[in-house]
Formats: structure tokens, C-alpha cells, sequence
């Protein structure tokens, strides 16, 4: 994927089993936020800054979701964990990382995605899209600055 190319539709279910369609969203903004794995210190970080800003996303029109490789229990008692409120964080595992594998940024060698943020308008065109270091915790005000 690239920016200005059109996102590659997907459904995957989130922490609850409940079912997210990537085009049901046109009309609003879309953060897909990758992380390679559940319960590891970075992606904690990266899922609860997406938390914390939750309404400040929400002003600006922005879904922000979560995306790993994990399965939904564990997705679930990861975000119990977490204590988040309204985030919802998605399930790439079966096929295993085939979102992951859309989106170019799947690791073989790992079996898990890059650190990611993918940024969808409201037409559902990608705007921003950036690979981060995996040790390294992306900067949201990056996102914020693209959204003004």
C-alpha cells in the first residue's frame, strides 16, 4: 500500500468477536495502528496512547484501531488487561496475517506485521503510512499533524 492508492478493504474481528468491515467506516477517518504482538511493552504503549486520545481522534472525525497477528482470546484478555474502554483492537490471525499481508508489512520471518500506522480518509484513500522501527513507539502527533 501506498499513499493515495485506495485501502485494500478487510474484515477482522475485535476483542469481543464482533466484526469490523474497514468500508463500513467511509465517511470517517480510519487509523489502522499495527503492532506485531500482544502483551509486549511497546505494543502496550502504542494501545494505550491510542486510548488516551480516543476523543481527541474522535474530534478530528478518526477510528483508531488496533492490529495484531494474535487471536481474539487473547486480544480480549489483553485488552482487560489494559483496562480499555473503547478501543477496539483487531484479530489478524486466521489466515495468519493476511491483513498484515494486504498491507505489505507482514514479517515472515517473525510471523507477526512491522510496526505500522496506516491512515485512511474518508473516501478510503490512504494519506499517511509509515513503518516504524519495531522497538520504537510511533508518535501519535505525527497522525495529528496530517489530521489538521
Amino acid at each position: 500500500m501506498k499513499v493515495g492508492e485506495t485501502a485494500l478493504d478487510f474484515v477482522l474481528k475485535d476483542q469481543d468477536g464482533k466484526e469490523f468491515r474497514l468500508s463500513d467506516f467511509r465517511g470517517k477517518r480510519v487509523l489502522l495502528s499495527f503492532h506485531p504482538l500482544a502483551w509486549t511493552g511497546i505494543c502496550e504503549k502504542q494501545m494505550k496512547a491510542l486510548e488516551e486520545n480516543y476523543e481527541r481522534f474522535e474530534e478530528l472525525n478518526v477510528v483508531p484501531v488496533g492490529i495484531s497477528v494474535d487471536p481474539v482470546p487473547s486480544k480480549k484478555a489483553w485488552a482487560e488487561h489494559m483496562g480499555l474502554k473503547r478501543l477496539r483492537i483487531l484479530s489478524d490471525f486466521w489466515p495468519h496475517g493476511a491483513v498484515s499481508k494486504l498491507y505489505g508489512i507482514f514479517r515472515e520471518d517473525g510471523g507477526f506485521s512491522e510496526r505500522a500506522n496506516v491512515l485512511v480518509d474518508e473516501e478510503g484513500r490512504v494519506v499517511f503510512f509509515k513503518v516504524y522501527p519495531i522497538s520504537e513507539l510511533p508518535d501519535l502527533e505525527e497522525i495529528f499533524e496530517v489530521l489538521h
